[in-house]
């Protein structure tokens, strides 16, 4: 019995090493898909003509690294190249007559494969391509098959059950039997693009919960491509839209002092990818390398705890007010933190939350009309990330003449 359990641990961890190669792959894949969409709509690529023959819908190498400077995609044109090259290994771009297989900061003409029709069709991006079809379509329909719901006595946010799944895949004529259905719920696990929610199962049709691990709808930075790190929220008492942490020559950290009347400088998440460390935030996405540190005090800005029941007392010293936040390309730009209620322990100025009129201090009363008064900030945090890129919040704010000195 334990010789059969250690071959089903094995086999398990060798399927999720799989899972997490292939998904890398998807994140490159998405990345340049993304990209392909950014430079259509700015009118880089556009056909070209040289020497009488018009290549269409290419770009010119030079121009590309001049537009990822100008978006801040990149700090500097070797990073821009060391981007571009990326996508050229992975087959996403080549150069018009295949002359060139390393990619040049130069004149030369430059064209995304699936512009003109010669991106390879493999398995894997097969799958990746129908598992992204698929998420679009469950999360542009009204449908109850993705919410909040409970397994082995605990709640798993924005999952589905498989039996379910595969009832809405026969329904829509993805697939033609529930064998066929059951099949493609087991590649797409194999494929990282979804997993069991404690990562227990396989899938299988029955009444086990799962979830996407991929959100397809979340802006990439391109600096990701350079950068494979795991995309699990990190296990400790800090949110993950996390800080960056700077270090001093001497080698200890220092933090910016955060009160609830002064604002904090650059609270962005880059990526779903963002790790955490014990004694603060930081952020191990070098996406915003070229702006100074931004620091943070790791102590709550909260002063005293609050029950649920004091932020829903009527007549009490709790305002409620409710935003909408559109995500911008590098997140919603607030930290939250806590349990039981979670609290807003800090708020980027030039970010969205704040532009919606955010501050820290606030209780976290619902997140896309679900109640989550009774959760931590794991849980909250987990429905925001794998959420829409739009997000409607209630908070309690704690009136202001009732705020003692």
């Amino acid at each position: 019995m334990v010789l059969e359990r250690d071959v089903m641990d094995r086999i398990g961890s060798t399927m999720q090493k799989k899972a997490a190669e292939l998904e890398r792959l998807a994140e490159v894949l998405v990345t340049g898909e993304q990209l392909r969409l950014r430079l259509h709509e700015a009118k880089v690529i556009k056909d070209r003509r040289h020497h009488l023959r018009t290549y269409p819908n290419c770009f010119v190498a030079k121009e590309l690294i001049d537009w990822l400077l100008e978006h801040k995609e990149a700090s500097d044109r070797a990073t821009a190249i060391k981007i571009v090259q990326k996508l050229m290994d992975q087959s996403i771009i080549h150069h018009v007559c295949d002359e060139h297989r390393e990619f040049k900061d130069l004149k030369l003409f430059y064209r995304f494969r699936k512009d003109d029709g010669t991106f390879p069709l493999d398995c894997e991006s097969k799958v990746f391509m129908r598992g992204q079809r698929l998420y679009e379509k469950l999360m542009n329909t009204e449908n109850t098959l993705i919410q909040s719901r409970q397994e082995e006595g605990s709640l798993f946010e924005r999952s589905l059950v498989a039996s379910e799944f595969i009832d809405w895949l026969l329904q829509e004529g993805e697939t033609p039997t529930r064998e066929d259905a059951e099949q493609l719920g087991r590649r797409l696990l194999e494929h990282g693009i979804i997993q069991h929610v404690t990562n227990k199962h396989h899938f299988v049709d029955g009444p086990l919960l799962y979830q996407f691990r991929m959100n397809f709808r979340r802006r990439r930075r391109l600096l990701e491509l350079l950068h494979e790190r795991s995309r699990s929220i990190p296990e400790n008492h800090d949110s993950p839209f996390c800080l960056r942490k700077q270090q001093s020559d001497g080698g200890n950290s220092s933090f910016l002092s955060v009160s609830p009347t002064k604002a904090v400088v650059g609270v962005r998440r880059s990526s779903m990818s963002n790790s955490c460390g014990s004694s603060g935030y930081y952020s191990s996405s070098p996406t915003l390398s070229s702006s100074p540190p931004v620091l943070c005090n790791p102590k709550s800005v909260v002063k005293r705890h609050v029950t649920p029941e004091e932020l829903q007392k009527p007549g009490g010293s709790f305002a409620k007010k409710t935003f909408t936040i559109i995500g911008d390309a590098v997140g919603w730009g607030f930290v939250v933190r806590g349990s039981k209620p979670c609290h807003i322990q800090a708020v980027d100025p030039s970010g969205p939350a704040a532009a919606a009129g955010m501050k820290v201090c606030q209780f976290v009363v619902s997140v896309n009309g679900l109640n989550v008064l009774s959760h931590d900030y794991r849980t909250v945090s987990n429905l925001i990330l794998t959420g829409p890129r739009t997000i409607v919040m209630e908070v309690m704010e704690e009136v202001q003449d009732n705020l003692h000195p």
